[in-house]
């Protein structure tokens, strides 16, 4: 069998948009109303009644409160009135985030600054005498005294009403702070509130809880104030919440927040993205993970009988999601994130069925049926590779299953290669006949991947898959070529703006992708982050075929991925305090070499004849970036976002950010070298042996830039597949020679041949020449 292995030598040298799509049409639909808490039998009481810090004693009292306020609520006919939809029917609320299935994503900063909604007048609030100050003294005194009365009396007025919670916190009762830039909130004096309520006597929380479940009974006449905003922001806030046995309440809460307009959504958003990013990145996390909390302990209950039963609170998770919408969108408007994405990613969805959540969101969208796949934030990388593996698996077989379908009806003897895609090139035209292939079997682009070498004896079990994605890419990659260029400053390839008569061999690139994703190989590509932005733009093919693609606003930021020093002369341009016409005599012109002749092109008409003046800067260097990472190579990046959709055709990439996609086909950078012992398998060797326990000490103390390079030794990449270190199935065997000898590795199986060397000084300097000298001699 051909197989790839790398000796080294020591002569070598490396969205969503917060708002509800089906909007309220003219007269909004009947909703926040609170309809009866639904006790949770013996369990929740019980729950209630544990007493200590942060627990509630039972407040059954409050719940036929409500039931009684809601039979009388029922009983009136106010035209005005509004209701929650009846529970059966919750799951028909309206998705804040806009249909991921739409071919272009909307940002909320695309929504009008007020989004044109009346400002209605805010209601009078009633005096409050309390400052922040004056509260922390009767907390001080509480130390000395033991007497809770004045602090009491200040949580049982504060949350007894929506108006007694704005004048508690709001910064000046006296102003309306209607603008999308200010809450109003006085951030100190809550986090100080409900920094003390945790340590306060059960009465008190109590009291607390009370005042929420009255505020949430309110009567609403008619669209919310900017005053309910406040309230329900610093609701959402409140650390009570972190207990299961107030999660009645919370959904309820979520509920309310979450079927507001998409007027008051839009506020939301921003003074979450304002509010934390002058306040705590770390609250706004435990403000996301105390609703991803809410969601996994609703779909796993560690005591079921602690919540009402599903069928009875179906909403619940359908309007946490959406809350969680509102968050991840502001927390996409703060550059850089206030937290990573990666922590809106909810684990416990692993668990579920994926595959049903998937067709439920293919049949009904964004429409009457709730699905995680509405909110692809929430979601895994590796729950998204397993919904596109097995998308993609259902697709290889009913490919397969038509091809042997129409060999039988033409009464053909059926063959299993017709099972598959069967590639057949030449060592010596790797990249022509891989072309010829592709291009020839078009149709079978989605089967199975399978090999072979002309010439050569063997049966492809995945290392020759891997063999010619490696050598393949290195073809293409290398500068000689012609087809990228290698920008050392960033360490990254770019498409290369030269013309030319044939843009095939972009598309062979962007099948080569396509194939690796849809076969879960890990190519050592090292493209910026701009080119997987570019490759959803948009995330499924457009059916008029004059609609562009590959095009995506791009900045600064995405031009200093690729050439830092550029982008770093534009800033400049951009901040020079001298006169910019004068001094750089420039007109909107851009300058390219082409074979060794300057092409100059302009960045809009008539531009050779406009000068760049401190007015026009700006516009100057946005056209520049747009020219050098849309325009300059749109038939380049056209041809390879065409290869790449014609494998990955699905509407499963919807679900992907940019950065998914890149660890997708790349791997990601972060090494667990000890997952990677933990899975290691060995032949003729056992990991007890004293050759293997050097091995790893040596390899466990390397530094970081050598365990990369050991993973790029043995794997081909220095990256690590979405499942971690155990999908490298990695492997030590014994190489039975001199221990003169160093290292070698087998890339195309992720194996390590290690002779026995007797000390771990050898073989440490054996393996760091191994792997530092590797570059160039590559695969066999």
């Amino acid at each position: 069998m051909s197989e790839a292995g790398r000796v080294p030598s020591p002569a070598a040298p490396p969205e969503v948009a917060a708002a509800a799509p089906d909007e309220r049409k003219g007269k909004e639909p009947e909703r926040d109303k609170l309809p009866p808490i639904v006790s949770a039998g013996a369990g929740a009481p019980a729950g209630l009644d544990r007493g200590s810090k942060g627990q509630i004693s039972t407040f059954s009292s409050f719940i036929s409160t409500v039931n009684q306020k809601k039979e009388a609520a029922e009983n009136r006919s106010s035209p005005t009135h509004l209701v929650f939809p009846n529970i059966k029917n919750v799951r028909d609320l309206p998705p804040i985030c806009l249909d991921v299935r739409q071919k272009q994503r909307v940002s909320i900063d695309s929504l009008p600054s007020e989004m044109k909604a009346p400002v209605l007048p805010e209601s009078v609030l009633p005096n409050q005498a309390k400052t922040m100050k004056d509260f922390q003294e009767d907390i001080e005194k509480v130390k000395s005294s033991g007497d809770w009365k004045a602090v009491h009396d200040f949580y049982l007025a504060t949350f007894d009403s929506f108006p007694e919670l704005n004048a508690a916190f709001k910064k000046d009762a006296t102003a309306s702070f209607n603008t999308i830039e200010d809450s109003g909130i006085n951030a100190k004096f809550v986090n100080a509130v409900y920094d003390a309520l945790l340590n306060t006597p059960q009465d008190i929380q109590k009291t607390v809880l009370k005042g929420i479940i009255n505020s949430l009974l309110q009567e609403w006449k008619g669209p919310r104030t900017k005053d309910d905003l406040r309230a329900y922001f610093i609701l959402l806030q409140n650390p009570q919440f972190n207990n299961t046995s107030t999660y009645v309440i919370y959904a309820h809460l979520l509920r309310q927040i979450a079927t507001l307009v998409e007027a008051d959504h839009h506020f939301l958003v921003h003074w979450f993205k304002k509010y934390f990013t002058r306040l705590s990145q770390k609250r706004f996390k435990q403000l996301v993970e105390r609703l991803l909390q809410f969601i996994s302990l609703r779909l796993f209950p560690a005591k079921p009988e602690e919540f009402p039963p599903i069928t009875k609170c179906s909403w619940w998770i359908p309007s946490a999601s959406k809350v969680l919408a509102l968050l991840n969108t502001a927390n996409s408007l703060v550059h850089p994130p206030l937290i990573p994405y990666t922590d809106f990613y909810n684990s416990t969805l692993d668990h579920i069925d994926l595959m049903e959540e998937y067709h439920t969101w293919q049949s009904f969208g964004n429409s009457h049926r709730f699905s995680f796949c509405q909110y692809p934030f929430v979601i895994s990388i590796a729950a998204k590779k397993t919904i596109i593996q097995r998308d993609s698996e259902q697709q290889m077989i009913s490919i397969a299953r038509q091809s042997l379908v129409d060999k039988v009806s033409r009464r053909q003897k059926p063959d299993m290669n017709m099972l598959f895609l069967n590639m057949k090139v030449r060592r010596t035209h790797l990249v022509s006949d891989s072309l010829d292939e592709l291009t020839r079997k078009r149709a079978d682009l989605k089967k199975k991947l399978k090999v072979t070498f002309v010439g050569e004896a063997g049966l492809d079990m995945g290392g020759l898959t891997k063999e010619w994605f490696l050598l393949l890419i290195r073809q293409i990659f290398h500068p000689d070529y012609g087809m990228f260029t290698y920008h050392k400053d960033s360490h990254c390839h770019w498409f290369s703006s030269f013309k030319c008569d044939n843009y095939s061999e972009f598309r062979l690139v962007g099948i080569l992708m396509g194939l690796a994703v849809y076969n879960s190989i890990t190519l050592d590509i090292r493209f910026p982050p701009c080119c997987y932005k570019k490759l959803l733009s948009p995330p499924i093919i457009p059916s008029d075929q004059n609609i562009p693609v590959g095009i995506c606003s791009v900045t600064t930021d995405d031009l200093c991925q690729i050439m830092p020093e550029l982008a770093h002369g534009l800033s400049e341009l951009l901040s020079y305090e001298g006169n910019v016409e004068e001094d750089f005599y420039s007109t909107f012109q851009v300058f390219q070499e082409e074979f060794g002749i300057i092409k100059s092109y302009n960045l809009k008409p008539g531009g050779d004849k406009i000068p760049v003046t401190n007015q026009n800067r700006k516009e100057y260097v946005q056209l520049y970036i747009d020219f050098l990472l849309n325009k300059s190579i749109y038939k380049q990046f056209a041809a390879f976002y065409y290869g790449f959709h014609s494998v990955c055709a699905s509407n499963a990439l919807m679900l992907l950010r940019p950065e998914e996609v890149e660890i997708l086909v790349c791997g990601s950078p972060e090494l667990d070298m000890h997952a990677l012992q933990r899975s290691t398998q060995y032949d003729g060797y056992a990991k007890t042996d004293l050759t293997i326990r050097y091995f790893w000490d040596v390899v466990l103390g390397f530094p970081l830039d050598l365990q990369k390079k050991l993973l790029h030794f043995t794997t081909g990449s220095d990256r690590v597949p979405v499942g971690g270190m155990a999908d490298l199935n990695f492997k030590i065997s014994k190489n039975e020679t001199s221990t003169n000898w160093l290292p070698v590795a087998h890339t195309c199986f992720n194996q390590l041949c290690l002779p026995p060397y007797k000390s771990k000084k050898d073989l440490k300097q054996k393996l760091i020449i191994g792997i530092s000298n590797s570059e160039g001699f590559g695969l066999e």
